[in-house]
Parts: C-alpha cells; structure tokens; sequence
C-alpha cells in the first residue's frame, strides 16, 4: 500500500487545530481546580477538633494555672479559633456540680475531653467512655481506678501522673527543716478522695519517719475545714499539710485565707497552693505535667488510641515557697531552704 501524502500546509493546520485542543483541556482544568480548591480550603478551615476542658474551681483561679497547656498545643499547631476550639467547664468546687458537669461534657461528644484532676477524670469516665479523655492525676491512676496499667491503660483515657513515690517524705524532711523545733504537725484527709485510705497510710508513714506526732483530721464536706482548721489552732498546731482533694483545691484560696487567720501554715503538693497562699509547696512540676498532657491530647486529636498510650509519669519536682505568707505569719525561715526553692513568691 503506498503512504498518503500530506502537504505541509495540512499538517500544519493539523498541529495548530490538536494544540488549540490541549491548551482547551487544560483550560478547563484549571478553572476546574479553581472552583473546588477553595472548596476544599473551605471544607479544611471549617473542621475543627472539640476539647471541652474541666475545671474544680473558678476561671480566676484554675485557668492561669493551666496555660502551659493551651501554650504547648498551639506550640503543636492548634490555634484556638481556627482550627480547635476550647469549651472550658468549671466545677464551683462542688463534687456533685461536677459529676453532672462531667455527663454534660460527655453528652456534647467532643473530640476529647481534658480532666484537670483525677476526681474530674473519674466523673467522666462515669458518665461513659465513648469520649477519648486525657487526665492530671495527683495520684496514682491505677490506685484510684482510672487505668488499668501505667504501661498500657486499656480504656479510652490516658494522661500524667505527678505524685512520685517518696515525695511525700521528701516533704515532711522539708517541713522539718522549715520548722526546726515542730514536734507535731496536723494532716487534713478528704474521706471522698480515691486515694484516702493509701494517702492517710503515707502521711503516716512519713511523719513516723520524719520522727513528728501526727494530728489528724477528716472531712466529708467543705463546711467542716474551718472547724478543723480553728481546732488546730486550739490545740498549738502551727503546721498543716494538705493531702491531694478536689474539694480543698477548687476552694484553695478560701483555704489558705481561712489557715492565715488561725496563724497555721499550709504545706501542699502542687504550685497553685502557694500561688493561693500556703506557706510551701513540693511535688511533681505542674508546667511539665500540662505539657506532657498537650502532648498526649495531640497524638489522640491526629488518631492515637488512648488505650495504647502509657500514662507519663512527671518525675521533675519543685519546691515553691511564698516568702509573703512566710511574712504575713511572722516565720523566718532558714536561707538554705530559701536558696533551694525552684520559685519564691513574694
């Protein structure tokens, strides 16, 4: 068969008539990328992960305290208002405000929910566990019922755990050392926190160690605090420490403002107690603590399951003293316990 001839000037038009057709399609495309990508730009800006935050207290008191977590998650990308939004819930100090504060948290079905404390963790997880949730504990978690193990918590939550073993000891060494010639010292136990029973046996076992007397005295309710606190003062005790409560933390400042009229001084665990007036604290660093907890909340926000995060154990403890409660009480403490503290308050 012989080959068709094609003239020159045909197979010019041919290339001319095939480009304007390519250059055709690729107009298209481009206006048809133009129309969805906004689209999708729009469907991206407009999702946005829920982390509904609870609180024991107040705003005044609990929301400062915890801004090394909002720090640290937008450190990590998420910018409240674009692309996460905080619903922060606060407890008014009250138990039973907030077991149904916790089933209205659970209700809304955010993305996550972030439990500032081990009772709040607790309300929550009672309230059901379809929500993934991320705690603070004061305590031990697998003590107090909220994971099954550190290593692997099997349940949908997961969190830090500040309390290292020995701190309480550490701590009565200190109050020795603040209060050289104490011999007896009082311990205020909440009989409805999930660890009563394994902090009285600490308490104990580290005032025996210590050599100290100890006084103790329970509460069920908030009312009975300032009784216990003016029986103290009747019968000479200067020195109180305070075990991890909900109850006495959402209300600290009360706290300390009724200890400072009875001339006792507070001793606690955690910064937002000298923060709220007591004379000293010691225990696991809070900031640390809060940003271990972003850390977590954004592994589970990018598709981690909380059952196979292990809870991280905070082991970096600071010692805050607050000079100005120290002043207020007329205590002069000793310069090689002011020279250790990780912060004075004045």
């Amino acid at each position: 068969m012989r080959p068709i001839a094609i003239s020159s000037s045909c197979a010019a038009t041919a290339v001319i008539e095939f480009s304007r057709m390519i250059s055709r399609r690729s107009l298209l495309g481009a206006l048809g990328v133009a129309v969805v990508a906004p689209r999708l730009a729009f469907a991206q800006a407009a999702r946005r992960v829920s982390i509904v935050v609870l609180f024991a207290g107040e705003s005044d008191d609990d929301e400062p305290a915890t801004r090394a977590f909002f720090d640290e998650m937008r450190r990590r990308g998420w910018v409240e208002g674009t692309n996460i939004a905080y619903e922060r819930l606060y407890g008014r100090g009250s138990r039973e405000y907030m077991e149904g504060l916790a089933e209205t948290a659970a209700g809304r079905a955010p993305d996550l929910i972030y439990a500032t404390t081990t009772n709040i963790a607790l309300a929550v997880l009672k309230a059901g566990e379809a929500v993934p949730v991320v705690f603070m504990a004061a305590s031990d978690p697998v003590a107090s019922g909220l994971v099954s193990s550190l290593a692997r918590p099997n349940r949908n939550a997961t969190g830090t755990y500040q309390n290292p073993s020995n701190v309480v000891g550490k701590r009565f060494e200190l109050i020795r050392e603040a209060f050289p010639r104490l011999k007896r010292i009082g311990v205020l136990h909440d009989r409805r926190s999930a660890e009563y029973q394994r902090q009285k046996a600490g308490h104990q076992e580290a005032a025996r160690r210590a050599g100290l007397a100890l006084a103790e005295a329970e509460f069920t309710n908030y009312e009975a605090v300032a009784k216990i606190l003016a029986r103290f003062r009747r019968d000479g005790i200067a020195a109180v420490t305070l075990t991890p409560s909900f109850t006495l933390f959402a209300r600290r400042r009360e706290v300390s403002e009724t200890a400072a009229r009875n001339g006792i001084a507070l001793v606690a665990h955690r910064v937002e107690w000298a923060e709220a007036g007591a004379l000293m604290t010691y225990g696991a660093e809070i900031a640390e603590s809060l940003r271990r907890g972003a850390g977590i909340a954004d592994r589970i926000l990018k598709g981690a399951r909380p059952a196979d995060i292990p809870v991280e154990q905070v082991t970096k403890l600071e010692l805050v003293i607050s000079r100005r409660t120290a002043n207020e009480l007329g205590l002069s403490l000793p310069a090689s316990l002011l020279q250790r503290a990780h912060q004075l308050i004045d």
